[in-house]
C-alpha cells in the first residue's frame, strides 16, 4: 500500500489527510485506520482530506467502498466531512448519496475550509 495518513486534533473534531495512489485498496485501508484511530481515540466527528493521484475508481468501485464501510461505521460517527481534491463533482455527489442512504453521515464539501466551517458550526 502507498498511503499516508496524517492526523491533525481540532477542539471538535479530527482531521485527517490521506495522501496516495488512487486505489480500491488504499482507500480501504484508509478507511480501516481512520476507524482505528477514531475509536481508540474516541472521534466521532471526523474531516478526510484526499489527495490521491491517479486514475479516479469507477462507480461500481465507489458503491462498493460506501456500502461495505457504511456497515463497519454504522452508528459510531456523528459527522463525517469529506473533501477530495481529485475527484469530479459527479462522483462527489454520488459518494454522498449512496453513504445517506446507507445512514453513514458523511457531507462533501470542494474545500477543506467549507468542511471545517460546517463542522465548527455543528458544534455541541
Amino acid at each position: 500500500m502507498t498511503c499516508k495518513i496524517t492526523s491533525i486534533q481540532k477542539p471538535t473534531y479530527a482531521h485527517f489527510i490521506v495522501e496516495g495512489e488512487n486505489t480500491l485498496e488504499n482507500t480501504m485501508y484508509y478507511v480501516q485506520e481512520i476507524y482505528r484511530e477514531c475509536t481508540t481515540k474516541h472521534y466521532t466527528r471526523i474531516l478526510i482530506e484526499e489527495h490521491f493521484k491517479g486514475k479516479r475508481l469507477g462507480t461500481i468501485d465507489i458503491f462498493d467502498i460506501v456500502s461495505r464501510t457504511s456497515q463497519d461505521l454504522f452508528g459510531f460517527f456523528k459527522d463525517i466531512a469529506y473533501v477530495s481534491v481529485t475527484s469530479t463533482k459527479q462522483s462527489m455527489k454520488f459518494i454522498e448519496n449512496v453513504a445517506i442512504n446507507r445512514s453513514l453521515p458523511v457531507h462533501i464539501f470542494e474545500t477543506v475550509k467549507e468542511a471545517e466551517e460546517w463542522l465548527t458550526s455543528k458544534e455541541e
